[in-house]
């Protein structure tokens, strides 16, 4: 029987989709933050409306796995990315005439809502695209090309909305949206409609009861990940999040902040496709075993950042340490990304895959908004200390990998 080959028809489309729809979507998460950061210099408040904005992603992802696994995901794909278009060019016509904070704060949380909807219909349709052999190689491929929108959307989101404002980046993204929802329509996905438990309620509430009795109960180590991810998400990417910008834009006397942000952006998503490329061309050689390493691995790398901060007297010379620094942290993400999701989309029958990868994904997240929070206070609180924050971040993240070993070592 002839192999069929990995970019058959359809999965290329899921993927040139994902280059078009995530370049926006990274380029609008980049400059609306920032604008209310540039609008207020409060980390508190870039904060405490980022932690919001990851509430609906958390809650949504559930219900986004439950809806994948029983309506047609091609379906779900386009409707999304239509419906953002439209959020987008709304936002865009009300800015200006609405409260800022309020503005910024739904669209943003309706943005990572959707994302969190979206992604588990994207994650599930590849068992149902390539062979399970391809799975590793079809992962990374999808890593990359966020990476690849990722590392584009900022930088060139960034540069666009220093030289023409934010306006013509919300114009540039809504044209995004509309041009992929048009190229998902021509995608062919196998789908078999699945029965239903009765109401929608009832449902939505059984297929998540089910999801997580598999992961509990048939496969418990997965569960024990997500405590560990849980964990590295408050304190270290929340971190990431609201310090990056904060430091590059409020903290550091760098001209053009926001364009230089961008690029720091840009690196974590140069870091994370270099990681995709490792993990596609290292296939073979990855085990998940032994990936606690990767994540102590990026803890040791936010030391030197807290240093540079509290001994570099050169703004650009922090501003090169965060940026390396942010480099090696996604490459090691990255690996370990793409390997856990792999062994999750292997190990997890069809009928429950997609579910199964939006209860993870939700766990996974739930840290994040209170770790945005967190840090939002602390960088704001420890002004002049900035170093302070970034260091209590890195022997939190070490600490928390290092007791991780274990737990990765039962997953196989």
């Amino acid at each position: 029987m002839k192999k069929q080959k990995l970019f058959h028809r359809d999965f290329t489309l899921v993927v040139v989709g994902q280059v078009v729809s995530l370049f926006g979507n990274a380029a609008i998460r980049f400059a609306l933050p920032l604008y209310l950061l540039n609008q207020t210099g409060s980390s508190r408040l870039y904060g405490l409306v980022t932690a919001c904005a990851f509430i609906p992603a958390v809650l949504l992802s559930p219900v986004g796995g439950v809806v994948a696994d029983r309506v047609n995901k091609r379906n779900i794909m386009v409707l999304l990315d239509f419906f953002t278009a439209a959020l987008t060019v709304a936002c865009s016509l009300l800015l200006g005439s609405v409260d800022l904070v309020l503005l910024l704060t739904v669209t943003l949380m309706l943005l990572y809502g959707i994302a969190g909807a979206y992604q588990p219909s994207v994650q599930a349709s590849i068992p149902a695209l390539v062979s399970p052999e391809q799975f590793m190689a079809a992962n990374s491929v999808i890593n990359m090309v966020a990476s690849f929108a990722a590392l584009t959307g900022p930088v060139l989101g960034g540069v666009l909305y220093s030289a023409y404002g934010l306006h013509a980046v919300l114009r540039m993204c809504a044209v995004c949206f509309a041009a992929s929802a048009v190229m998902e329509l021509f995608i062919r996905i196998p789908f078999a409609p699945q029965p239903a438990a009765g109401s929608v309620w009832r449902t939505v509430k059984t297929d998540i009861a089910d999801s997580l009795r598999f992961i509990a109960r048939e496969k418990p180590a997965i569960g024990k990940a997500m405590l560990v991810v849980c964990g590295v998400n408050l304190a270290l990417s929340s971190m990431v999040v609201v310090g990056i910008p904060y430091l590059v834009t409020e903290v550091l006397p760098l001209d053009n902040g926001n364009a230089l942000c961008g690029f720091t952006q840009g690196a974590l998503a140069a870091g994370s496709l270099a990681g995709g490329v490792c993990a596609g061309v290292f296939a073979g050689r990855l085990t998940l075993q032994k990936t606690g390493r990767l994540i102590a691995l990026c803890a040791a790398l936010v030391f030197p950042i807290g240093l540079g901060l509290l001994a570099c007297p050169s703004p650009m010379g922090n501003y090169g340490i965060l940026t390396v620094c942010c480099f090696g942290c996604m490459v090691c993400s990255t690996l370990f990304s793409v390997q856990m999701m792999s062994f999750i989309q292997a190990e997890t029958p069809q009928q429950l895959i997609g579910k199964v990868i939006a209860v993870i994904l939700a766990i996974s997240n739930c840290a994040q908004p209170l770790g945005n929070a967190l840090y939002g206070v602390l960088f704001e609180a420890c002004g002049g200390f900035e170093y302070a924050v970034v260091l209590f971040s890195g022997v939190a993240s070490l600490l928390i990998a290092l007791g991780a070993g274990r737990v990765f070592r039962q997953l196989g």
